[in-house]
């Protein structure tokens, strides 16, 4: 649920944004005539038994697969672990060039794949490791073995790692008023438009574009402590 509401908080795709998108969409065969464009950001979750080519694409002819379906949006991978090993290695190189080059006999192509990606597991294979709710059943070894399905190389490519603890039906239930998707909203885009001016020049949106000359540019360290 948590990683759905994620979609409604990132900024406005720009025109330049929705073209981009559209036109994977377009070559995956999954535009219709009554959504000719897209407008929103892309939010892809496969599920864990996906094979490699329908994650980063492939075909006779290669066609786009999840990570560039979830270009300028959000790839939620649901129960990590459960995915299989080989699958998820090859999301290292996407995660960083934000490209994938497939090549086939008749064609080898390149598409775009610069996408948020979210992941979410249990603590162990029970799920309650750690919880003050219920005793974990998992022994030190089936935790461990749980752990090894994930690689080190892919998890230092996640910048944040959370853990979140059950919610009590309390703090479910309340009526207190939170802060909507829309007023979180009203200050991503305000963000954005401050990058989208202060990089106009170089043909990117946003910080996470920065090259390491620009980073040195406009990211300047201060000598104070």
């Amino acid at each position: 649920m948590l990683a759905k509401r994620i979609p409604t908080i990132l900024p406005d795709l720009s025109f330049e944004e929705a073209l981009e998108v559209t036109k994977i969409h377009s070559i995956a065969g999954l535009l219709s005539e009554e959504k000719p464009i897209i407008l929103t950001r892309p939010f892809r979750s496969p599920h864990h038994t996906v094979s490699s080519a329908s994650l980063v694409g492939g075909g006779k002819i290669p066609k786009p697969g999840e990570i560039s379906l979830a270009h300028n949006g959000v790839l939620f991978l649901d129960e990590l672990p459960e995915f299989h090993k080989n699958t998820l290695e090859v999301l290292r190189g996407p995660l960083e060039d934000r490209s994938i080059s497939i090549s086939r006999v008749n064609a080898s192509l390149t598409y775009p794949c610069n996408f948020m990606l979210i992941a979410s597991m249990n603590p162990c294979p029970c799920g309650y490791y750690g919880s003050k709710e219920k005793e974990c059943t998992c022994t030190e070894d089936q935790i461990r073995k749980y752990m090894e399905k994930i690689s080190g190389p892919l998890l230092d490519r996640i910048d944040i790692h959370l853990e979140v603890s059950g919610v009590n039906y309390e703090k479910l239930k309340s009526t207190d008023k939170q802060e909507t998707s829309e007023d979180i909203r009203k200050r991503v885009n305000i963000a954005r438009e401050i990058q989208r001016n202060r990089y106009k020049d170089y043909g990117i949106y946003s910080n996470s574009e920065l090259s390491p000359k620009l980073i040195e540019r406009y990211c300047k360290l201060e000598r104070r402590k």
